[in-house]
This record gives C-alpha cells, structure tokens and sequence, in this order.
C-alpha cells in the first residue's frame, strides 16, 4: 500500500477508526512534545516512565467498571503524582527512590486489577501496546480539551517551569513555589500519558514523551525553537507509525516509537551542528587548519 492508497483509506466512511486514531496520535504529539521538552529539559525521563506505569490502575479499574479509561488514568496519575511530591519533601529520600516504590506499587495494583476481569489478556495488551481501534467519539473529545488545558496551563507557568528545569535552587530562592511547579508538571506529563494510552499503549508512550524533545535539543540550543520542534518531531513519528502499522499489521505503539527513534538516530547523525557527522567534520577541519597556523608563526 502506498501513502495515497491510506490517505484514501482516511476517508473511507467503513474505516472511521482511522481517521480517529490519527488525529488522537497527532493530539498526543503535540502535547507530549510540549510537556517532554520540561521533561528533558530537567533531565526526569524516570519520572515520565514512573508515571506512565502509575496510571495502569487506574486503567484497570476503569476497565473493570466498564468507566472511562481516560478519566480512570487520570485519577490515578493524580493521585501517584500529588504522593511523590509529597514524599519527596523528606530530604532522606531522594526523588526517584519516593518514584520507584509508587509506581512500581501502582503497576502491581493495576496487574491485580486487570487479572481479575474476565477474558483480561487482550484488553491487558491493548492497554499495553495501544490499538487503532479503541478510539472512540468520547475520547477523541476529552483528548482535544484536556490537550488544551494541558496546553493551557504549562504555556501559563512556562517561565517558572523553564526557571526551575534550568536552576532549581535558584528558583527556590527566589522564593518560586517549587513543590508547586512539581505537581503541576507531574500532572501535565500524567496528562499527556493518559492522552496516549489509547493508541500507543502504557508501556511505550514515554517514548512519544522523550525521544522528540531528545531530537529538537540536538537541534536547538532555544527552549522556545526547542518547544516548536518537538510537537512537529512527535507528529511526523505519529503519522508514519500508524501508515506503517495499517500496512504491515503491526503494534501502532511499536511503529510509532520505532519511527521516533529512527528520526532521533538520524538527527544524531546529520544534525547541522550538533550532530557526529558535523562534528567530525569541524574536528578534522580543526585539525588541518592547525599546522598552517604553526608554519606561520
């Protein structure tokens, strides 16, 4: 199948999943991309993949409930969130000990849950590995107006947040209500979770979190330009995932994330200033100009 024939395949009336899926994943991007940058920026991918899996329970009670998933992850992302910082406030345990020993528990509880509902197994892979198919008109409404109140919020706190990544002790000087900041982070990245789980699954959406914002930062020294690229970065890796994944039959969380590394492995490679190749040249470059610099003197 060719990019026209799914492009065709978009506007089949018998194929409304399609369309659906695409616009939930370019959705998830765009919010994943804004809010990852803060998580790169700070250096905190285990706590995206921390709360990534601390939202399993609440899935699964959902699930279980026959609630919405969407608003099940989001309580439970809520709560795991609101328990770490509040656990991390004891300066004998550092951070990511208080998030090992949460969402590992949240995880367990979820796999409890979901063990008990009958017929478990395929519902446990979809919820692991995503499905184009389990995006429905309720979810794609509740994904776009919580994108935008995600969206809403970190664009509200963006300097406290990027004053924090840069300089957290600085910050809390100036008497900038850290913890606070904290929780509000947290709860934009269990957003952006909760807003992927659907086609991506929750074992790898903190792929869709990091890898773009880890492929606009070899690309841009600006948290502003770096904000800009990694929405578009995650886009382009949502919509070839799920081309690749209507074509070959495969995971579209797996495609998806396979198509955000490749871009990331590129970028490494090729870009303008900061990637190997670049770097290699300006090294050998560097290197030829220095004995004529020498012969001269």
């Amino acid at each position: 199948m060719n990019p026209l024939d799914f492009l065709t395949d978009l506007t089949n009336p018998t194929l409304v999943f399609l369309p659906k899926a695409l616009l939930v994943s370019t959705l998830s991007a765009l919010v994943c991309g804004i809010v990852g940058s803060h998580v790169v920026l700070r250096g905190m991918a285990f706590i995206g993949d921390a709360l990534a899996h601390a939202v399993f329970p609440g899935l699964a009670i959902a699930f279980a409930l026959s609630a919405s998933l969407l608003a099940g992850g989001a309580i439970a992302g809520l709560v795991v969130a609101v328990l770490v910082a509040a656990f991390s406030q004891n300066r004998r345990l550092k951070e990511d000990s208080i998030i090992g020993i949460f969402f590992a528990a949240a995880f367990a509880i979820g796999l409890v849950v979901i063990s008990r509902v009958p017929g478990y197994s395929g519902s446990l892979q979809s919820f692991l590995f995503g499905s184009l198919t389990g995006v429905s008109d309720t979810d794609l409404i509740v994904v776009a107006i919580g994108g935008a109140c995600v969206l809403g919020i970190v664009a509200f706190f963006h300097k406290q947040l990027v004053a924090v990544s840069l300089d957290r002790e600085f910050a809390r000087a100036t008497l900038m209500p850290v913890t606070l900041l904290d929780i509000v982070l947290y709860l934009a990245v269990t957003a952006a979770v909760v807003m992927s789980v659907r086609t991506i699954g929750n074992i790898l959406v903190l792929a869709l979190l990091i890898t773009p914002a880890a492929t606009a930062r070899l690309l841009t020294d600006r948290i502003g330009r770096m904000m800009m690229l990694a929405p578009l970065v995650g886009v382009l890796a949502a919509f070839i995932g799920i081309y690749l994944s209507w074509v070959f039959d495969v995971p579209t969380g797996a495609a998806i994330v396979l198509v955000a590394t490749a871009l990331f492995v590129l970028t490494w490679l090729l870009a303008p200033r900061r990637g190997l190749l670049a770097i290699g040249w300006a090294r050998r470059a560097s290197a030829r100009r220095q004995p004529r610099k020498g012969a001269s003197v």
